[in-house]
């Protein structure tokens, strides 16, 4: 038997309704609705004309919700085969002369955005939502996490967002990325940190 597919709507903006895709839940997690609401209520102005850099993308709902509201460049981020080809098919449904699909590794592949933002002077919204750490061979995704963040230059980041599980101890201070806010929904939490010049 077929299994069924996973779907969700864009919230709001230009997009507004367009059905996405998941992937199958072994290879990603999705952000739940009200996470994703909360997330845009929050920045809802300030992402228009902006970058915005999906660090695992899975589906691409986040960048793919920023690029309904008004942002103008979204870069995708993802390693998993079976995610990947999900994700195309969802960027086609939007503007995918607005996306770059960075497939593999998003440790090393985050550079090439980096460089990117870079050689335009310009900054990015960053949204880091890592597979949980306790699926097998995810045990120092955090760690990982919290080390790229480090090096991140500060010119290139207008915000870091951190989607993680509840109960995990996030520096509030990461090189000179400061905690600005958390929010709880049940046992994921949203961290917000803005660079200190």
């Amino acid at each position: 038997m077929k299994s069924k597919k996973i779907t969700k709507k864009i919230i709001s903006g230009k997009f507004k309704g367009k059905t996405l895709t998941l992937p199958s839940k072994n290879t990603t997690r999705s952000s739940k609705s009200i996470v994703l609401e909360s997330f845009f209520n929050t920045i809802q102005f300030d992402i228009i004309d902006s970058n915005f850099v999906e660090v695992f993308s899975g589906s691409g709902s986040i960048g793919l919700e920023a690029l309904s509201r008004g942002a103008s460049q979204i870069y995708f981020m993802e390693k998993d085969r079976d995610a990947l080809k999900v994700l195309k098919e969802n960027i086609a449904l939007t503007d995918p002369l607005s996306c770059e699909v960075l497939a593999g590794d998003s440790f090393s592949n985050i550079q090439n955005i980096i460089k990117n933002l870079q050689r335009k002077k310009e900054n990015a919204y960053f949204y880091i939502d890592p597979p949980f750490s306790i699926r097998e061979g995810m045990e120092d995704i955090y760690d990982k996490t919290i080390s790229l963040i480090a090096t991140l230059p500060k010119e290139c980041v207008k915000m870091i967002i951190i989607e993680h599980m509840r109960g995990l101890e996030i520096p509030k201070d990461i090189n000179g990325y400061k905690l600005k806010k958390s929010k709880k929904f049940g046992n994921t939490v949203l961290s917000y940190f803005i660079p200190t010049f």
